[in-house]
This record gives structure tokens, C-alpha cells and sequence, in this order.
């Protein structure tokens, strides 16, 4: 076994915690614990910046799947250097959405140790449905918002003006859309962990909806990088759906929960 292997182990219960709780557990020091941190911090660090120089390898194919939605429209560079900018910012949202798996096992590493069996039943579902649900995100971002803010923004003045856009402007829409929809698909899941914690109900949850209209609204007029009505009309009306969705996974969890 790895000193790090024994150092994940070496977690302890609280004097409170039931036995049996937090199975395998001996006491382990504050430097052990802020050492085993800087470790696995430093490794997702580095594999960010790997997954990141990757991805500057192929940053032009990167940006030319990107310009795909805005078919028709003249891409400019406006200053020196502002395609390589460009291509750093490309690569490094790549390289982080790549890396994204490892760094929530470095950190599902550093904390399930100290969680006990009943938190650990939680967490290994939840984060692998808040992967799921941030590719779905960029997904729908990417088939559903970006072609439609480009189409409503692109017509709008099509008869005055001829679109001609910077580039690092337009990656900068479509990259924050897609990243602040993947971030909102996240809803359920946080419902999900609260709800499971006994934190919150589902019955009073459904009872709000009206205010959660109007926070989905406020919500996507805030996470859209644009100000068109038709992008978040679509964000807000999904960030409703994902409210709902997570409303029955708590209701569910209501009815496994011992009476």
C-alpha cells in the first residue's frame, strides 16, 4: 500500500459517531490532512495544464468545431495577437472540461475518507450524475442555445448591417453560454444532496414554484452572455425543468427514507 493509500485511511470518527459509522478509521494528524490536500491539489493542477497544452496542440480544429454554429459569418482578428490569446483561453477550457473526471477523483480521494456510510451511499451517485448532467449542459448549450442566440442576433439587423465579429468576442458568448449552462444542469443534484440530508422537502419545495419561475428568469437573463430574449427564454425554461426534475428526486428520496 502507498504511504498516500495509508494516509487516505487514516481518518477517524468523531467521539459522537455511531460504531461501525466510519469503517477503518485511525487518527490522523492536521499537517497529514494538509499535506494530503496539497498533494492531490497539485495533481489536478498538473493535469489540467497537461489536458490544456493538449488541446493548444489542436486549438485550431478546437476553434473551427466552435465557429460551426455561426455558419455564414466573417470572423476577424482586431489587434496583434489576438488570435493567440484566443487559442490560450480555447485550450484551457478544453483542458479543464477534460481534466474535470480526475480532478473530482482526487478530490472524491481526499474526502470520502472522512465521510461516514451513509454519506459515501450519497456522493459516489451524485457526482456521477453532476458529470452527466454537465455534459448535458454543454450539449444543449451547444445544439439548442449558442445556433439559437446566433440565429435571433445574426436576423435582427441582417437588413441594416453585415455581421462581421471578432473572434475572441464570439468564442467569449459561446464559451460562457455553454459553461454557465453546464453549471445551472446542477440544480437537481445539489436538490438531490439536500433533500437526502433531510435538509429540504419536496412539498414545500413544489409550493415555491412561482418564485422559481421568476429565479429561472432572473437566473438566465444573468448567465446569458448575450441580452437576446430567445437564449434565455430556453435557459430559463430548462433551469425550470432541471427545479421540477430535482423536486421528484427528493420526493423519491422522501419515500426510501425510513418512516
Amino acid at each position: 500500500m502507498s504511504a498516500e493509500s495509508e494516509t487516505s485511511a487514516n481518518r477517524i470518527a468523531s467521539p459522537e459517531s455511531s460504531p461501525g459509522e466510519f469503517p477503518a478509521e485511525v487518527e490522523m494528524s492536521l499537517v497529514d490532512h494538509l499535506e494530503e490536500l496539497r498533494r492531490r491539489v497539485l495533481r489536478s493542477l498538473l493535469a489540467v495544464v497537461v489536458a490544456a497544452g493538449a488541446c493548444l496542440v489542436a486549438v485550431k480544429p478546437l476553434v473551427r468545431l466552435l465557429e460551426v454554429p455561426a455558419e455564414g459569418i466573417r470572423f476577424l482578428q482586431l489587434a496583434p495577437g489576438e488570435f493567440l490569446f484566443v487559442s490560450f483561453k480555447v485550450a484551457g477550457y478544453a483542458g479543464l472540461t477534460l481534466a474535470l473526471p480526475y480532478v473530482l477523483y482526487e478530490g472524491l480521494g481526499f474526502v470520502l475518507p472522512g465521510l461516514t456510510r451513509r454519506e459515501r451511499r450519497l456522493v459516489a451517485p451524485a457526482v456521477a450524475g453532476s458529470a452527466v448532467l454537465f455534459a448535458a449542459g454543454l450539449a444543449f448549450a451547444w445544439w439548442a442555445l449558442v445556433p439559437a442566440a446566433l440565429r435571433f442576433l445574426v436576423s435582427y439587423g441582417a437588413d441594416v448591417v453585415e455581421p462581421s465579429w471578432s473572434i475572441e468576442r464570439y468564442l467569449d458568448f459561446v464559451l460562457l453560454l455553454m459553461v454557465a449552462t453546464a453549471l445551472a444542469f446542477q440544480l437537481p443534484v445539489l436538490q438531490l444532496l439536500l433533500g437526502a440530508l433531510g435538509l429540504v422537502k419536496a412539498q414545500p419545495m413544489l409550493a415555491g414554484w412561482r418564485w422559481v419561475v421568476l429565479a429561472s428568469a432572473l437566473a438566465g437573463a444573468v448567465l446569458t452572455p448575450s441580452t437576446d430574449p430567445v437564449t434565455m427564454l430556453l435557459l430559463s425554461g430548462a433551469i425550470t425543468a432541471l427545479y421540477l426534475i430535482g423536486v421528484g428526486l427528493v420526493a423519491f428520496t422522501e419515500r426510501l427514507r425510513p418512516a
